[in-house]
């Protein structure tokens, strides 16, 4: 295949970062690290489905960030069951007869029995219209995000909880597996290993917005806890068309942790 030279309109940021033609589903959207997720692709045109078990915390971010110019859709469910995930799948697929173009496996809180790996079941139950709605948009290919830790990177006990770090260890592996049984249908596999953030698992609350704060200095090179920026840039790069050569990657969001905390060779 010919060597592509790109044109200067084809590399201005508008053309490279451009949403507005996206469905996304996003697990656990409504609070933390999903919400941030949930707000830079609304914020930049593209339609949005959240799920989680607390539907009035979705209709809250729902009625306070889904002002456009994208929207916000609300479905309440547990993706930690596999019936559920299949349930999803199909009201999704009702209302999205030309598939999605992103799914965001993000939801799960420190306490959750992490031996349930939803994020399979929700690729699975997904995997069809992901198929699908890559057929819609010539040039792209649709993707799977999964949301894990530095902690399954880090050699350290995760502040006490050495089960959550092995927990996302194995969800960064099957990250990799899936993203090799889905190469031929043309789906994409990454994954966000984000450093410390402000959310309901790291705060234990969150405010009237749905949102969390940590209002102290890290020890970090960045010397600060992840922003809504960080983590904004940070999908809207995967999501978009500059990200679309990336397949089977870990993106680590987390201000130079890994650098004064190696484990492991990316």
């Amino acid at each position: 295949m010919a060597t592509h030279h790109a044109k200067n309109e084809v590399l201005k940021a508008a053309a490279l970062f451009d949403v507005s033609h996206i469905t996304a589903v996003v697990t656990g959207g409504a609070t933390g690290i999903g919400l941030m997720i949930t707000q830079a692709l609304q914020s930049n045109g593209a339609k949005v489905y959240i799920t989680g078990r607390r539907k009035e915390v979705l209709e809250q971010t729902q009625k306070t960030y889904g002002t456009g110019p994208g929207s916000i859709h609300v479905l309440p469910g547990d993706v930690s069951e596999r019936d559920e995930a299949i349930r999803l799948a199909e009201e999704v697929g009702n209302k999205e007869p030309n598939g999605i173009y992103l799914l965001v496996n993000n939801a799960g809180i420190a306490e959750d029995d992490n031996t349930k790996f939803w994020p399979y079941y929700m690729s699975m139950a997904f995997l069809p219209l992901l198929a699908k709605g890559r057929e819609t948009t010539p040039g792209y290919s649709s993707q799977i995000v999964n949301v894990s830790s530095i902690s399954g990177a880090m050699k350290g006990s995760s502040m006490g909880q050495p089960a959550y770090a092995t927990s996302k260890a194995a969800l960064t592996h099957l990250s990799r597996m899936i993203a090799t049984l889905t190469k031929d249908i043309k789906v994409r596999v990454n994954v966000i290993a984000p450093g410390l953030f402000p959310s309901e698992m790291t705060t234990g609350e969150s405010d009237e917005g749905n949102k969390s704060n940590i209002d102290k200095k890290m020890i970090n090179p960045a010397g600060r806890p992840g922003h809504d920026t960080d983590m904004a840039a940070t999908i809207l790069f995967l999501a978009v068309k500059g990200g679309l050569f990336y397949n089977g990657q870990i993106v680590y969001p987390d201000g130079g942790s890994t650098l004064i905390s190696p484990a492991i060779a990316n």
